[in-house]
């Protein structure tokens, strides 16, 4: 394993700063903050054009063909600049239908999807706000043709301008061996997106109900779970590689005021209380980089310990990111709760990504599990 990022990727991860710097500034972000859907339709269009909705997407289908790491430069970049986009709910999309589509399928919908003409999300999570198989009740049967599913999904991302989900359901008994994926086109009979309010509100969630929506079975029928699996194994480093651009960028910004705000003459910086904060900011920034470079590199090689490696990435960042947002806060002092400064948004999404696909007691415990202690 090379432990430092190639030419081709320093460049991506400069123009892609660059790009976000001056299509998607803070104040861009806030904007979209106030919008009804969240997000920029040209902007989306213009990261197409870049190559990055495709950069997982093989060749045939239009898209680049590039590997998980290079996808992590990116997404750091992303997590920066706190992008309002449904780029998190599409790569998921993207990683199912790799996992398990037709033919048929991943020539409709990723070559659109690489295009920047389709908008993918997938919807899992119900009532109990966990993702157990035993958990899920959303139910599909077979009408002959194809399926008719009724259930209803929870904090699913960017749900409102997703042009097709791919949704868990049960179609046999309990548990994992019961679930199938599932196509479904939000504009289809029985479907109804409801959006709900969240605290991070540069990443939309929405409440979706199916009434007898007609699917389309994604791979085959009761073998879900698995697809579901390596969905969100993938989804782990995504949330870490944006925790790790968040971390960084606040780490800059308590620093940077730490060297600007006087107080009794002095810059507040030269006080050991405030030295030590950012001190410990770095360690967790730089530890939460080694982890999820090292947990990138073992998804995109495909290797034993990429479960492990994806849980381990989940559980340090989030604390990681959690603890460096607030410490931003704190060392902003009074300015720093107002809603004119940008700290709360950065904690807004920390504590989002804390929460999404499992806490980091959660992934502790998975990874004791993994070890078989």
């Amino acid at each position: 394993m090379n432990f430092g990022f190639t030419e081709e990727q320093e460049f991506l991860r400069s123009t892609a700063r660059e790009f976000l710097q001056n299509e998607a500034p803070i104040a861009k972000v806030r904007a979209l903050m106030d919008t009804e859907t969240g997000f920029d339709p040209d902007l989306w269009k213009k990261m197409a054009e870049l190559g990055w909705l495709g950069m997982l997407i093989p060749e045939q289908y239009g898209g680049a063909e590039l590997g998980f790491v290079d996808l992590v430069v990116v997404l750091e970049e992303m997590g920066r600049s706190l992008l309002p986009s449904p780029f998190f709910g599409t790569l998921q999309g993207i990683v199912g239908l790799l996992e398990a589509g037709s033919d048929t399928q991943k020539k409709e919908i990723l070559s659109a999807v690489a295009a920047g003409e389709r908008i993918l999300t997938f919807a899992i999570t119900e009532e109990s706000g966990r993702e157990d198989a035993d958990d899920l009740q959303t139910a599909a049967k077979s009408d002959g043709g194809g399926y008719r599913l009724s259930g209803t999904k929870l904090f699913v991302p960017f749900a409102e301008v997703a042009d097709t989900l791919i949704v868990a359901a049960r179609t046999g008994d309990v548990g994992e061996a019961g679930i199938s994926l599932f196509l479904v086109n939000r504009g289809a009979p029985g479907v109804e997106v409801i959006p709900l309010e969240s605290m991070d509100q540069t990443r939309r969630i929405a409440e979706v109900r199916f009434d007898n929506a007609p699917g389309e079975l994604l791979g085959r029928e009761n073998a879900g779970w698995s697809i579901w699996e390596a969905v969100r194994k993938a989804s782990l480093v995504v949330l870490a590689a944006e925790a790790v651009g968040g971390s960084e960028k606040v780490l800059e910004d308590s620093v940077a005021y730490a060297k600007e705000r006087i107080q009794f003459g002095k810059p507040i910086g030269v006080n050991q209380a405030i030295k030590h904060k950012c001190a410990d900011m770095l360690i967790e920034v730089e530890s939460s980089k080694s982890i999820t470079y090292y947990a990138a590199w073992a998804l995109e090689e495909g290797i034993e310990e990429a479960p492990l490696a994806a849980s381990m990435a989940k559980a340090y960042t989030s604390d990681a990111y959690r603890h460096a947002s607030s410490e931003n806060i704190q060392i902003h002092g009074g300015v720093g709760f107002t809603w004119e400064y940008d700290c709360h948004l950065y904690f807004k999404r920390a504590k989002a990504i804390e929460v999404t696909y499992g806490s980091p007691t959660d992934h502790r415990e998975n990874v004791a599990r993994l070890l078989n202690l």
